[in-house]
């Protein structure tokens, strides 16, 4: 395999080609084509370019060509899976596995789909998003919308067995419906789309922590309630490994009890965290619901994945998630324990370049402090 690092015309390319999408985004296609609507219309429209060009393989090709940066520093091995890189998208923007075909030929390293539920599910009264420019962050309202698991999965499965390079990984959580009933019932909604996700993806993320739900978390209000839902899907037989979405606003303590917990079933990750819920400090209408992406997350996610690791050290994975929009914020959770980053807002608010950023600039860090590959920084300032 030949690296675009090594490749003097292919890196000046793709250096080129990344500083002009930056400008581009920046001053044509954000204000004119994305930041001129609501931020519903504009996802909706995303989701709908990301299912018309990913049928143009000309135009992927090119896209793969000019933008795609490979560097053998960012390669890495994580729960056995290997990564052309540690970037990933996180869980919530590609709720039906449209994005695939676009996102592995831009240079993802991974992507997590979902998440998806047991049935299909509406989601929660629009509008699901609202922009808060000034924080670096998107207020989420979404509660789960999507075509359900047995759809999802199977076009997340389609689309792991023909990705370049990319890893495929599938959220899946419990249905936000009015069907839902007590622990026995949520359990078992899980369990049917993790037997549905078994052997078909990367990974599978189990996430017990969304903050828009009618239903709230309660798996993670008690570690009773947790080794109650692990119990039951460590029956289920699935080669791939597991990570567990963790809520953001707890004390350690009740971190630790919740880990504690895990510790003993079959999961080898967490991911930390899902959205912000403290709003201190932060000018916000009231009647915004919802949880906080982006800026707002970053430093609590950061000292969360630092103690995760200090305390456990190689007994989870960490992915790091929260506020990533430099390639120096991600080095930092890197250094704090993250073996895998995944990011949202960075990408709605800077564009599709924002991965060939981190990974020129995390190369760049990388080498700058003698490393020679990205697992070898993992836990540096932990």
């Amino acid at each position: 395999m030949t690296y675009v690092s090594e490749s003097f015309w292919h890196d000046a390319v793709n250096k080129a080609t990344c500083d002009l999408f930056t400008f581009g985004y920046k001053h044509i296609v954000k204000p004119y084509f994305v930041f001129n609507h609501t931020p519903d219309v504009a996802h909706d429209q995303m989701i709908e370019f990301c299912r018309v060009t990913r049928r143009i393989p000309p135009l992927m090709w090119l896209l793969n060509e000019m933008l795609d940066y490979t560097d053998p520093v960012l390669e890495t091995r994580v729960m056995g899976v290997d990564f052309a890189n540690p970037f990933g998208l996180s869980a919530g923007l590609d709720k039906n596995c449209d994005m695939p075909v676009l996102l592995d030929n831009a240079g993802f390293g991974f992507e997590t789909v979902g998440s998806t539920t047991s049935r299909p599910c509406a989601g929660n009264p629009k509008p699901w998003f609202h922009r808060l420019p000034e924080y670096d962050s998107m207020m989420v309202h979404v509660g789960l919308a999507n075509d359900g698991s047995d759809k999802v999965i199977e076009r997340a499965e389609s689309a792991w067995t023909k990705a370049k390079a990319m890893q495929i990984s599938v959220s899946i959580a419990r249905t936000n419906d009015d069907r839902c009933g007590d622990l026995d019932e949520g359990i078992e909604d899980y369990c049917i789309s993790m037997r549905r996700a078994a052997g078909r993806t990367a990974m599978v993320e189990v996430n017990v922590s969304c903050p828009n739900t009618h239903a709230g978390e309660p798996f993670t209000q008690t570690p009773e309630a947790l080794d109650r839902l692990f119990s039951a899907l460590d029956r289920i037989d699935r080669p791939q490994p597991t990570l567990v979405k963790m809520p953001l606003n707890k004390s350690w303590g009740e971190f630790k009890e919740l880990l504690d917990v895990l510790a003993e079933h079959n999961v080898q990750g967490v991911s930390f965290a899902n959205l912000q819920k403290d709003r201190s400090g932060m000018e916000i209408p009231r009647d915004w619901q919802g949880g906080l992406s982006g800026g707002p997350c970053f430093s609590a996610s950061t000292a969360i994945v630092r103690q995760v690791y200090r305390e456990y050290g190689d007994r989870f994975a960490i992915a790091g998630i929260g506020g990533v929009f430099t390639p120096e914020q991600a080095y930092e959770k890197i250094r704090a324990g993250a073996s895998l980053v995944m990011f949202i807002s960075s990408l709605m608010y800077r564009g599709p370049q924002q991965i060939t950023v981190l990974k020129r600039g995390l190369a760049s860090l990388l080498k700058r402090d003698g490393y020679d590959h990205v697992a070898d920084a993992v836990g540096a300032d932990a």
